[in-house]
């Protein structure tokens, strides 16, 4: 134990002596954390949508002073008066406005007849993410223009009274999970991946294999030095994360306990995972080459971003036996939904007894090269 502790020991001293690595593990995931979760969970804002009015009618007054209350209170978009439906349809496709609402002339009088009232809304559906919210503004806007001035005593409709069982949660807090998860695979990578094969290469496990120091004791203490990067990157993102995104779960002591359990497994099983894959690479290159593709294939496919009931079956197949799938769906039961260590049970079984796995099938293929 003594043996295995002092490679443990140098592992660390080596990480802590460049911080800049410790750093580099979690910037990547803090700033995808501030730029997505705000691009992606913020609402549009400041978008402008042309007016083309040919009926001047009462409705027609009616629909700009809707529109006039969203730009002062929603601030979805501004209006801005167009004369020709031509000017504004070329003004929407080469970028100058993001949208257009055509009112036809005899609207005003089609709407007191209840004749077909119909109004043209020209969008630039290149950008599905702009042009998804300006259509869904627009849908509210028509459905409170349909509604009838005096409702009727009795409902004569269907209504569907949604029941949500947690807080409105942002996109920040729903890419907090996939933050935690990314920020302990880089910290695996570059402080355990990529420094084995540079020791590797520069012969530090030959000569631990010319002292007392048994292959097993190497295995397990380079190991142990790994989780413990990965421990500290889970940790130290978590705190920042949480405090970034405003949840307070890292204030209660359970939750706290079944946090560290969770970053305990994961790290485990990471680095057992990228210990098996590097154990017998040599080239330095390789680790590097590896980072990107191994990023996308584990990551992406674990439904940190997107469920994987939308992905094909071979991608789900993938899912089953990703460790970032388990991992991100224990964060997300803690973080999120404060499931307890019910909701963590398995995701918290299958990484340790896939890192256990991964780790003994990879000690026997650790072999001197020299």
């Amino acid at each position: 134990m003594n043996r295995m502790f002092a490679i443990v020991e140098r592992e660390m001293r080596k990480f802590f002596r460049s911080p800049v690595l410790m750093i580099m593990s979690m910037m990547v995931p803090i700033l995808q954390l501030i730029i997505m979760g705000h691009a992606f969970g913020g609402k549009i804002v400041g978008t402008h949508v042309a007016v083309v009015d040919y009926d001047h009618g009462p409705q027609a007054v009616r629909l700009r002073e809707t529109f006039d209350a969203i730009a002062v209170n929603l601030k979805t978009f501004t209006t801005v008066e167009y004369k020709d439906e031509n000017q504004a349809r070329e003004d929407v496709r080469t970028g100058k406005i993001d949208a257009a609402v055509v009112i036809p002339a005899q609207y005003s009088r089609r709407v007191y007849a209840q004749d077909a009232p119909r109004l043209g809304f020209v969008v630039d559906n290149s950008d599905q993410f702009t042009s998804g919210s300006l259509e869904s503004e627009m849908q509210l806007v028509a459905n409170a223009l349909n509604a009838p001035a005096i409702q009727p005593r009795l409902a004569n409709t269907i209504a569907l009274e949604i029941v949500e069982l947690y807080p409105y949660i942002d996109y920040m807090k729903f890419l907090l999970p996939c933050c935690v998860a990314l920020a302990m695979y880089i910290s695996v990578m570059i402080g355990g991946g990529m420094l084995y094969i540079d020791d590797k290469a520069r012969g530090v496990h030959e000569g631990y294999l010319v002292t007392p120091i048994t292959r097993i004791e190497l295995v397990f203490g380079l190991n142990i030095a790994g989780s413990i990067k990965a421990v500290l990157s889970g940790i130290s993102l978590t705190i920042i994360g949480s405090l970034m995104s405003g949840l307070g779960v890292i204030f209660h002591p359970m939750a706290d306990l079944e946090l560290l359990s969770m970053i305990l497994v994961t790290s485990i099983a990471f680095n057992g995972m990228m210990f098996l894959m590097m154990v017998r690479v040599d080239d330095p290159l390789v680790p590097r080459a590896m980072f990107g593709i191994l990023n996308i294939l584990l990551l992406y496919p674990s439904g940190a971003m997107y469920p994987t009931a939308a992905f094909p079956s071979w991608l789900r197949a993938l899912a089953v036996i990703d460790p970032f799938t388990y991992a991100i769906h224990g964060f997300k039961s803690i973080l999120l939904k404060d499931g307890g260590f019910v909701a963590i049970q398995y995701d918290l079984l299958f990484l340790f007894l896939f890192g256990l796995g991964t780790l003994l099938v990879a000690t026997p293929l650790f072999k001197r090269t020299l």
